[in-house]
């Protein structure tokens, strides 16, 4: 069973930059899909983004599209979330997810993670 670590977090200004890690205790990650997830005070959790196993395929929700970039380094097992251009509305606390029965794109349903980190606090002040 994987487990997952996120880091990274923190208090930005408006336009700022943020860069997430998610460091897996397994080998077996480089075979994980891996999504990004984020929940505000009083809101569902969200997709915000996903990255295939190896071909590195990504997927983003319109409203971060542009905005943020997610990578991984298998080598590392560790996959990363960079944030630009930060907005008020982005402060959540963030999660990575990973399953390792999961085909096509990263999903965008919480249901269909097997696996979840403790989440880190992004917070965005205006």
């Amino acid at each position: 069973q994987v487990q997952l670590a996120e880091s990274g977090g923190g208090l930005v200004q408006a336009g700022g930059s943020l860069r997430l890690s998610c460091v897996a205790s397994e080998w077996a990650f480089r075979f994980y899909i891996v999504g990004w997830f984020r929940q505000a005070p009083g809101k569902e959790r969200e997709f915000v983004g996903g990255i295939g196993q190896s071909d590195g395929r990504t997927r983003y929700a319109d409203s971060v599209k542009g905005r943020f970039t997610i990578s991984r380094d298998n080598a590392k097992n560790t996959a990363y979330l960079q944030m630009d251009s930060l907005k008020p509305e982005d402060t959540a606390v963030y999660y990575c997810a990973a399953d390792g029965a999961m085909r096509g794109p990263p999903a965008t349903s919480v249901d269909a993670y097997a696996y979840w980190g403790q989440g880190t606090q992004v917070t965005v002040s205006s």
